[in-house]
């Protein structure tokens, strides 16, 4: 008997994509939240840590879609 081969995961390219547009838009749509609620800028530390903690659960969803072949 001859065994399916195993799913294939999204290519590693297409995963670091679509994690740096949502680390962007994330962080994008935080400084809009910030600035209408506060009336002034986000800092870019606080704007680049929402964005990066977006970006942990972002990665682990890609690693578990799997292609089926």
């Amino acid at each position: 008997m001859t065994e399916a081969p195993p799913p294939r995961h999204l290519p590693l390219w297409q995963r670091l994509l679509l994690t740096v547009l949502v680390m962007l838009a994330a962080s994008y749509v935080a400084g809009l939240i910030w600035l209408a609620v506060l009336g002034f800028a986000l800092p870019p530390y606080i704007a680049g840590l929402i964005g990066g903690l977006s970006a942990i659960p972002v990665w682990d969803l890609l690693q578990r879609i799997r292609l089926k072949t």
